[in-house]
């Protein structure tokens, strides 16, 4: 079970860390990306600037894909409009079918794509299921909220842990680069 909690890369900060360079290191062709608390609070309807900023930096040199469990077809599209990103809400991960069907549409192997979000036991289980790269990221927070705690996430942390997932952002990366370097 550890290995289907293990993310690829535990980027110990948010998605805003999540640069070029790294995406070009481990040979991504492809982000799919959760929303809620990934890439906007879910306690606001705004997009912070960075995150505008960062999906024009991306546009470049990956194909984008937002897939949310989120049902609200107006906040969902909202963003993925704002952002001008494909979208699927109601996706139910861990399940993989909404993953792979943005992953067909596309049109990258599914190895080469990565899943970004920030709950181990939708996002990540689901990627890995499916055979994504995954990536696991801090929870957004909002700039008029002081640091939240996110109960169930702590509670997916603590479990995977228990089950033999290493979740340091350091040793992950150290991790994968190893494994990474005896496949080639």
């Amino acid at each position: 079970m550890s290995k289907f909690l293990q993310p690829d890369l535990v980027l110990g900060s948010s998605v805003l860390d999540l640069t070029p360079d790294i995406i070009q290191r481990y040979k991504l062709q492809g982000l799919v990306l959760d929303v809620d608390e990934t890439l906007v609070p879910i306690s606001t309807a705004d997009i912070p600037e960075e995150i505008y900023q960062w999906i024009e930096g991306l546009k470049p040199i990956v194909s984008l894909w937002l897939v949310s469990n989120n049902l609200s077809q107006t906040r969902i599209s909202r963003i993925a409009q704002a952002l001008d990103v494909p979208y699927i809400l109601g996706a139910r991960k861990p399940s993989r079918r909404k993953l792979r069907q943005a992953v067909e549409a596309m049109d990258i192997p599914v190895h080469q794509v990565g899943m970004v979000g920030d709950r181990l036991f939708t996002d990540v289980l689901a990627g890995n299921r499916l055979g994504m790269f995954t990536i696991l990221v801090e929870p957004m927070v909002s700039p008029t909220q002081t640091r939240r705690f996110y109960p169930v996430r702590a509670l997916e942390v603590w479990l995977s842990q228990l089950l033999g997932a290493s979740l340091s952002a350091h040793q992950s990366m150290q991790q994968n680069d190893t494994q990474r370097n005896r496949n080639t």
